[in-house]
């Protein structure tokens, strides 16, 4: 498996590894265009992939502007492979090399992926959007928690 910085070629693969997962699905898969992955990817933030044999596995965003996890999916064929935890590293390494403001996220209740947010260290604050849970994370305690990992 090779974990890179996802760029705009891939935005086809980032769209079919959206549309495969069976949690948080969209409800109207025109919702997030190619044109919208491209500007949280290139102007308000960036992306990273995992790929093998040029197939992408899971992707991840994050959005510079809003402080926010925009996507973290893994296909669920490929999922509890540890594909999720690396792009969240490498994804929070670079948010927080940034600036150290506060990061958040949304995400569907009682579901894999909030179990996965509160199991690698982010902070449930409350509820966003339409009842998602509501998670944060701050420099301190991503800090603290590769410091922990090293240990």
């Amino acid at each position: 498996m090779i974990f890179r910085e996802a760029g705009i070629a891939d935005i086809p693969q980032i769209q079919i590894v959206r549309h495969t997962v069976k949690e948080n699905v969209l409800s109207n898969p025109a919702l997030v265009s190619d044109k919208d992955c491209e500007e949280y990817m290139t102007v308000r933030g960036k992306g990273w992939l995992c790929e093998l044999e040029q197939q992408v596995l899971g992707f991840a965003i994050v959005d510079l502007k809003e402080r926010n996890i925009w996507a973290l999916f893994v296909r669920p064929e490929y999922e509890k492979m540890g594909i999720g935890k690396k792009l969240q590293s490498l994804m929070l390494d670079w948010y927080f090399d940034q600036t150290e403001e506060k990061l958040w996220l949304g995400t569907s209740p009682n579901t894999r992926a909030e179990v996965f947010y509160a199991k690698t260290g982010w902070a449930a604050s409350g509820l966003v959007n339409k009842g998602e849970v509501k998670f944060e994370m701050t420099i301190e305690n991503w800090r603290k928690r590769n410091l922990s990992r090293l240990k």
